[in-house]
C-alpha cells in the first residue's frame, strides 16, 4: 500500500470529476474534471479503517489555490525531484 506524507507533490493518475472537487475559484465552475497529470500538494492525511485518504490542494503557478479533493493513494503518483541512489 502506498503511503504519502504531508506536503508531498503528487499528480493525478486519472481525471477527477467536478462532483468530487471543492472549487475555490468561481472561474473554474465550468470545468467537468481535473485531467490526469494535474499536479497538487497533499495538505492533510486521513486514516480510515486501515486505508489512507489525502486532501490534495491544486494551485496555479502563482500559488493561488483553485480546487481541493480528497483522494485515495491509488489515484495519485508521487513526483520525485531527487534521484535516490542505493
Amino acid at each position: 500500500m502506498k503511503k504519502f506524507k504531508l506536503l508531498d507533490t503528487v499528480a493525478l493518475l486519472n481525471p477527477v470529476s467536478i462532483e468530487r472537487l471543492s472549487l475555490v475559484e468561481p472561474d473554474y465552475t465550468s470545468i467537468k474534471s481535473l485531467p490526469s497529470g494535474q499536479v497538487g500538494t497533499i495538505v492533510e492525511v486521513y486514516e480510515e479503517a486501515e486505508e489512507y485518504h489525502y486532501l490534495v490542494e491544486f494551485a496555479d503557478t502563482q500559488g493561488r489555490e483553485y480546487a481541493m479533493a480528497t483522494l485515495k493513494a491509488d489515484e495519485l503518483l508521487l513526483l520525485q525531484y531527487e534521484l535516490t541512489v542505493a
